[in-house]
């Protein structure tokens, strides 16, 4: 199997500050810049799995830098470079407590709460009669969550966030503008590729007095995407649509009896599971983007994004 990435311990010049998320570790340099590492460790279930997926972290990387360079004439994002496969550098911004959820479908959690009896979402009113994977009649709606520091994000409506000064009433119409235009592009460009982009979530932040868009955009663990062929008749028939998501390695865990409950253990992944996992997320670039993946020399991993990084720094 190919070598993985599922840990760094960098130390950059200039460095302030590290963090390691579930999938990505973040360096800080000079309270001013973000080294964003996309490794390849996998979570499902707010649990980080014990082997990482060859690939991935390259594939989620390039999709996002291949998403903020095709909205950046329409959003101001953070992104500066992308100096490594795994890697993309970019400007610091204090981020907003705030995760912009955007939603052109009823599906996933969505359709559980409207199905147990819910009509309002985050303040947004739901008409009835509405069926799973059905289109929102009026357009897409916009259902944000308070981003929590542990635990589950919480659902928000727009006049809470307002008023209790989470986002100023001026920045966040400025969020809401941003998130429907990158919508409306993300849909477009995932139709020409016989997609449709479902839901997603954007982040944003605030420097020099600018809402800008940070972190990642329109990848397959930030975003859902229904396959447009057989989409009409599938809701007809009230049958599940196709997805282009990580949803199959959540289906592999259920079906070997871990949801990330206590006492419940992570099924093992052996490397051909890890294989096939790592050609799904292949799948999933070339069929987003468009364009044929390009495996990058996976020796000496973290010696490589060293240098690479350390390149891309001088230069900045």
């Amino acid at each position: 199997m190919a070598t993985t990435l599922i840990s760094t311990d960098y130390n950059f010049p200039g460095q302030t500050a590290v963090y390691h998320g579930k999938v990505r570790d973040v360096y800080t340099i000079n309270d001013d810049l973000l080294v964003m590492i996309a490794t390849d460790r996998i979570s499902a279930f707010d649990v980080v799995l014990p082997k990482g997926i060859p690939y991935k972290g390259q594939v989620l990387n390039q999709i996002a830098a291949y998403f903020l360079d095709s909205t950046a004439d329409i959003v101001p994002n953070w992104k500066l470079a992308s100096p490594d496969p795994m890697v993309t550098v970019g400007n610091r911004c204090e981020g907003f407590k705030v995760e912009m959820i955007i939603r052109g479908y009823l599906t996933g959690s969505a359709w559980r709460d409207y199905k147990a009896g819910a009509r309002s979402l985050c303040g947004v009113e739901l008409p009835e009669g509405m069926v799973e994977n059905q289109a929102f009649p009026g357009g897409p709606i916009i259902t944000p969550t308070t981003k929590a520091d542990e635990g589950h994000d919480m659902n928000i409506s727009r006049d809470e966030i307002i008023a209790q000064g989470i986002v100023s009433a001026e920045d966040y119409e400025v969020m809401e503008r941003y998130t429907r235009a990158l919508f409306q592009r993300g849909s477009e460009m995932a139709a020409e590729k016989g997609l449709i982009l479902v839901d997603t979530k954007y982040e944003f932040g605030k420097r020099d007095g600018k809402v800008i868009l940070i972190d990642e955009i329109h990848t397959p663990d930030s975003s859902r995407y229904f396959y447009a062929d057989g989409y009409e008749e599938r809701l007809a028939k009230g049958e599940p649509q196709r997805q282009l998501s990580k949803e199959f390695v959540r289906q592999w865990l259920i079906e070997n009896g871990f949801m990330g409950r206590p006492g419940e253990v992570v099924p093992e992944m052996t490397d051909e599971f890890c294989e096939s996992v790592s050609e799904r997320y292949i799948e999933l670039y070339e069929h987003i983007t468009g364009r044929k993946f390009v495996k990058a020399d996976e020796h000496d991993l973290t010696d490589r994004i060293a240098s690479n990084v350390l390149t891309c720094l001088d230069n900045l």
